[in-house]
């Protein structure tokens, strides 16, 4: 796992400024402590930052193969060992034992098509110096970040935004992007808060030569084609494929943990993974709050899979006093409240080991999300006539909200292309109206997934569904999230789940034995049944829960209004309607938890890129803070 920038300069164009080059790479140190490397020749510069976990003497970089291709790399090629001994005996030799000189050595026999036989989580760029043409790709689930832009003179790249632009202009902020950032809580790919930046799609690969504009294209796409099988079959399936990945996740030369929650899928991969390391250390965090905890039930799974547990609790303080830094690291705001916890385990974790494995992917893979059930309970509305369903939809959009059933009767009567948009949808096109001064109705939330829906056309509904979260929330909330807030530790996180062996079974399993006896993931629960403890295979998933509506009430409460009143988004939102959000929940009259924190965590990352300041935000007395609500609370409550 590390972090590299890099840039491609049209004929008769000179190389970035040494200094700003340094500070770009320095940006992303915490990518990569343990060395730094850097290539140049007349068209092209490299940089790197190395964490090393593959060959830890000699697999440095950017490495060069044969006089004449120059990598950095970002990530592990798990099939390396397999896909070295094809390539002996094709003829080619290696210097080093690392995955690395693999890549390399594969695009010299095979060009662009060598990403195709590649199993892993990668972006990488490689100068081959005598054609002078530069290939660069990204993995196909979108686990590794590739970030570019292109102008006139260069093409810069860089594994994460910030190395490209450590601060932004507010000129360069994209009023479309942040428009899409309120309804998705993370700004959807390809797209980037600055204007002129652009992420590369997962399973796509860019190529570009001096003079010449980039292009794109893709090798790898995510589809389903389910068979029709039996239960057993498919279970048989599931746990061949994955203990498969997991001992090839396994491979490392430093050691290996994994995160235990409370659900079935990191219970999965840690009950794999023992079967390799039965000395493996587990993590888990928890909040004070009750019921935001999971570091109880993760002590007794892993009391039971007889693995060692580390456990941490966070408190409000340290929460408010990294949120800053977290946001930092995020690049662009993803307003996830469980990226917190996730920054917090990788921090425990990397004071024991270098390499994690953690359980993302498998709701996308396998149907693990309860909203995938939705259209087995809206199926009745199927048999409705269009124009009552219409005269439903309009009846029920003017009652209040809250009132029985009227989410329900919204729900059945919206076609799935307009309700559903991925696991988040937090502000309405009514909403974003009255908050967002920019907006412009040409930039619906459906304009991201319109294509895919298309795309989607002939798979049952729950399939749709898990096709959108592929292709939105997973490469935009999920990944971006795991990359970040491990890497702010320099601790490498791999993904068993996400495995192109793993979705080739995945993708063939009917929506009947995902979402079926009344529960989701079935036939992954049926197929981890002799590895798992009883107890988890029916347990509600949680997802790092974080008890930020309750917050928000209390000891956050003065922390967001002093953000909302201090920010400088005048320009961007209607800070009135703001300060309603936050007064209508602080008074517990409707629960803005998640809105508010979309708008709150923007206005951080304001503060931070475009008004420059990181540490305003962490010198914050919470104590102090919730005193005084508390005490407001008192003193309203005996006013009536």
């Amino acid at each position: 796992m590390c972090g590299f920038i890099g840039e491609i300069r049209n004929r008769d164009v000179k190389k970035v400024d040494s200094m700003v080059w340094e500070k770009a790479l320095e940006a992303i140190h915490h990518r990569g402590p343990d060395s730094t490397g850097n290539f140049e020749d007349k068209h092209v510069q490299l940089g790197f930052k190395r964490l090393s976990i593959i060959d830890i003497e000699q697999g440095h970089q950017p490495l060069s193969y044969m006089d004449r291709y120059h990598i950095v790399f970002n990530g592990e090629i798990y099939n390396y060992l397999e896909l070295r001994e094809t390539l002996l005996q094709q003829g080619f030799s290696f210097q080093t034992h690392s995955d690395t000189e693999v890549i390399l050595a594969m695009y010299a026999w095979k060009g662009s098509k060598c990403v195709i036989d590649l199993r892993g989580m990668f972006a990488f760029a490689i100068w081959d110096q005598q054609e002078e043409v530069l290939f660069a790709a990204r993995d196909g689930f979108g686990i590794k970040p590739f970030y570019y832009s292109e102008s006139n003179e260069r093409l810069s790249f860089a594994s994460e935004l910030k190395s490209i632009a450590s601060s932004v202009m507010h000129e360069d902020i994209s009023d479309e992007a942040i428009q899409h950032y309120l309804t998705y809580q993370y700004v959807p790919e390809p797209y980037a808060l600055s204007k002129n930046i652009k992420k590369l799609k997962p399973g796509h690969f860019l190529i570009k030569r001096p003079n010449e504009a980039a292009t794109i294209q893709c090798y790898y796409k995510k589809t389903f084609q389910p068979t029709n099988g039996s239960v057993d079959h498919y279970t048989k399936e599931i746990r061949a494929v994955l203990e498969d990945s997991v001992e090839k996740h396994m491979r490392s030369d430093v050691p290996v943990g994994a995160f235990l929650s409370s659900g079935i899928d990191s219970t999965s991969i840690v009950a794999l993974a023992k079967q390799h390391n039965p000395q493996l250390k587990t993590f888990t965090v928890g909040f004070e709050t009750e019921g935001f905890s999971e570091i109880d039930i993760a002590k007794d799974t892993a009391e039971q899979l007889e693995v060692e547990n580390i456990h941490k609790v966070i408190t409000p303080e340290e929460f408010i006093q990294e949120l800053p830094t977290i946001i930092w690291h995020m690049d662009d705001p993803v307003a996830d409240p469980a990226a917190v916890p996730l920054y917090f385990v990788a921090k425990e974790a990397s004071k024991h080991v270098k390499v994690v494995l953690s359980g993302e992917g498998a709701d996308e893979l396998f149907g693990g999300y309860n909203i995938y059930r939705e259209p087995l309970a809206l199926q009745w509305f199927n048999y409705i006539p269009q124009p009552l369903k219409s005269l439903v939809n309009k009846t029920a959009s003017l009652l209040p909200e809250g009132i029985k059933g009227r989410s329900y009767l919204l729900r059945g009567t919206t076609p799935l292309t307009e309700r559903y948009v991925g696991n988040a949808k937090i502000l309405s096109e009514q909403e974003k109206k009255q908050l967002f001064l920019p907006y412009h109705p040409m930039n619906r939330y459906t304009k991201i997934t319109k294509d895919l829906y298309e795309q989607a056309a002939y798979y049952q509904e729950t399939t749709k569904m898990q096709y959108i979260d592929l292709n939105t929330w997973l490469p935009g909330d999920i990944l971006v999230k795991a990359d970040r807030m491990t890497m702010a530790h320099s601790i490498e996180l791999r993904v068993p789940f996400l495995d192109k062996d793993v979705f080739e079974v995945a993708r063939k399993l009917p929506d009947s034995v995902k979402i079926a006896n009344g529960t989701t993931k079935y036939v992954l629960r049926e197929a981890m049944k002799p590895v798992i403890p009883a107890s988890v295979l029916q347990r509600k998933k949680l997802g790092f829960p974080v008890p930020i509506r309750h917050w928000l009430r209390n000891e956050l409460y003065d922390w967001a209004h002093r953000l909302i009143n201090e920010s400088q988004t005048d320009g961007i939102f209607n800070k009135n309607y703001v300060f309603s959000l936050l007064e209508e929940h602080s008074q517990g009259k409707k629960d803005n938890s998640r809105k508010l924190w979309v708008i709150l965590c923007f206005m951080l990352w304001h503060s931070i890129y475009v008004e420059n300041t990181l540490q305003q935000y962490k010198d914050f007395n919470i104590e102090q803070a919730y005193y005084n609500n508390q005490k407001k609370v008192i003193t309203s409550s005996h006013s009536f």
